[in-house]
């Protein structure tokens, strides 16, 4: 799809600008009185604050702990802080946070690498290098967001920096090239793409922020047209892992990575290369990838979630509301303005993505008044490219998840239900905990949160799933109509020899307007016990299981019920439940267990 414009490119490939620049003062001028004190004001305690200290020990606390929540705290504070001062400067344009942002550029500029720790690697599953070596710069997600951040800024402030002193954008185009262009067009790092190896969320966020980098600054022809070319192959590598439905396999966490940062980099080659690109905004696909945030949602924060992505996931910025307008989108557009207007973040003060942040404040003022989110985002969907049922009714919002567990950012969750009743959690898919090194390791499956008996699974004498491509759901059957949604799937395939099950036999039914009905039937050599995961407290009576004030679970054909507590004191599983989730465990009396939900 992409590459096939790589002949067509024009000669002169123009720039990008990704804002305003600061001298532009009538439209700084033009943000919202609310929103500059609230930008100044974030600017005015970021100028009181020192940057960070990083030390080669911190970098080496991945490889010696496998911790790397504490360097990335250090690292991502020091962009932070750029970007706060930046926006600042833009907003006041009266050169009082310039010495700050000078400060911040050239501690950035002076770093050993911008690589992470846990991403020193120059193979995919290459072991990770104790420190940088700066003689062979490892580009990676945040070495190219540092770029594209100092891109940016020189972009948006290059006058007032030159001012000061022309070393200031001299440096930062020096470092871009050193540690940027020159490996991304000498050499071939695994997330570029090449042939059938499957890509991810790296290929498309990488590419956007390197074409950004590049038309940004003021880079020449020969270079410009080089990237462009390898960028619009990596983007053909990125297209091809995703199903035409458009499902981000990886979670809805990483759809804001993936599909939204390649409605970045398409926004980019549109604005250089005028008119070649804008056809690719009307296919299928990509109209299908964009509204995918839309259909996952449940209510407020909650979302259906699987893989690595959290149960809460962030307000919609002004991103998705431009993808939708771009793909021609009223689901996508109106249901990212409204789950914007609900948030009261008009500036994003947690993102490092400075372009991210300068189209938030410049153009969410002129987005429409908030309407109610459009009926085609609360459709029953299904997924088939990661067999994913998705089915509501005034009352409850239901997921189940087939496909199979060599996904992306998987967990062991083949036929998993998400169960939501009146916007509020019932069964839960329980997320992940902070990322360490285990996370991304061989050993990544003995993680709790990844195991198929901490999802709403069935364990065979304490044999769960097993992770691969070839541990999936087989003879999948969906049906929708006006009384009922439905799937029935065999998820045997998903579990190792030694659980000796022949056939497992899921349906799972929402009869619209009454109940959710989960009947399991099994053939096998080994007993059965059916996990039920969520965050209310339950209380147990024979055949009957109660969540507080939600509803109850009606069992029938199971055994004697018990039930696990389990702390929650991990930071990234707090952002979406309470100090306490629960585990109950419902042994099969037969073959046949039926729950029926209300």
């Amino acid at each position: 799809m992409f590459s096939e414009i790589s002949g067509e490119l024009p000669d002169v490939l123009g720039d990008f600008t990704p804002g305003s620049v600061c001298s532009d003062r009538a439209r700084w001028n033009s943000v919202p009185q609310t929103v500059r004190e609230r930008i100044i004001r974030d600017a005015e305690e970021t100028l009181a604050r020192a940057f960070p200290l990083i030390t080669a020990s911190d970098y080496r606390e991945f490889t010696a702990t496998g911790n790397r929540s504490r360097f990335e705290e250090l690292y991502f504070t020091r962009r932070r802080m750029l970007n706060n001062l930046v926006l600042g400067e833009l907003v006041e344009g009266g050169a009082r946070f310039l010495p700050g942002i000078v400060d911040g550029i050239c501690l950035i500029a002076e770093e050993s690498g911008w690589q992470l720790p846990a991403h020193n690697a120059y193979e995919r599953s290459g072991a990770r290098l104790p420190l940088p070596d700066n003689s062979q710069p490892v580009v990676d997600l945040f070495a190219a967001e540092t770029a594209a951040l100092l891109a940016t800024v020189v972009a948006l402030l290059g006058d007032a920096l030159d001012d000061i002193s022309p070393e200031i954008t001299a440096r930062v185009e020096r470092e871009i090239q050193i540690r940027i262009l020159s490996p991304y067009l000498g050499r071939h790092f695994w997330w570029m793409g090449r042939g059938e190896e499957r890509m991810n969320n790296w290929t498309a966020w990488i590419s956007q922020n390197v074409l950004l980098t590049v038309f940004s600054l003021k880079t020449d022809q020969p270079t410009r047209r080089a990237v462009v070319e390898k960028a619009l192959s990596s983007l053909d590598a990125f297209l091809k892992d995703y199903a035409e439905d458009g499902a981000c396999e990886e979670g809805v966490l990483y759809y804001r990575h993936a599909a939204l940062c390649l409605h970045g980099a398409l926004t980019i080659l549109d604005g250089v290369a005028p008119g070649l690109f804008g056809k690719l905004w009307q296919q299928p696909k990509i109209r299908s990838m964009a509204e995918y945030i839309a259909h996952m949602h449940v209510a407020g924060r909650y979302y259906f979630n699987f893989a690595d992505s959290s149960a809460v996931v962030e307000p919609c910025s002004v991103r998705e509301y431009l993808f939708g307008q771009a793909v021609g989108s009223q689901v996508l557009a109106e249901f990212a303005a409204a789950d914007r207007a609900a948030s009261g973040s008009s500036h994003l003060p947690g993102e490092w993505n400075l372009w991210y942040r300068v189209q938030e404040v410049l153009i969410g003022p002129t987005l429409p008044d908030a309407a109610p989110p459009h009926p085609a985002s609360r459709r029953d969907m299904f997924y088939p490219g990661i067999g994913l049922f998705i089915a509501r009714d005034e009352q409850f919002s239901l997921a189940v998840k087939g496909g199979n567990n060599g996904e992306g950012h998987n967990h062991n969750d083949v036929g998993s239900v998400t169960l939501y009743k009146n916007g509020r959690p019932f069964l839960i898919d329980v997320g992940v905990e902070t990322y360490t090194a285990k996370t991304f390791s061989a050993r990544r499956y003995e993680i709790w949160t990844m195991q198929s008996a901490f999802h709403n699974l069935p364990t065979f004498a304490g044999v769960m799933q097993s992770a691969g491509d070839t541990f999936g759901a087989r003879d999948v059957e969906v049906g929708f109509d006006e009384e009922r949604a439905r799937i029935s799937l065999d998820i045997a395939g998903a579990y190792p020899a030694e659980a000796e099950l022949h056939s497992y036999r899921r349906v799972v039914s929402l009869l619209r307007g009454r109940h959710v009905e989960i009947v399991d039937s099994y053939d096998g050599g080994k007993p059965a016990v059916l996990s039920l995961m969520t965050c209310l407290a339950p209380t147990v009576a024979p055949d009957r299981i109660d969540l507080a004030d939600l509803g109850s679970i009606f069992v029938d054909g199971g055994g004697e019920i018990e039930i696990d507590e389990i702390d929650v004191e991990d930071a990234r599983l707090r952002s979406a439940w309470p100090g306490k989730i629960y585990r109950l465990r419902v042994p099969f009396a037969g073959r046949v267990l039926r729950l029926r939900i209300v």
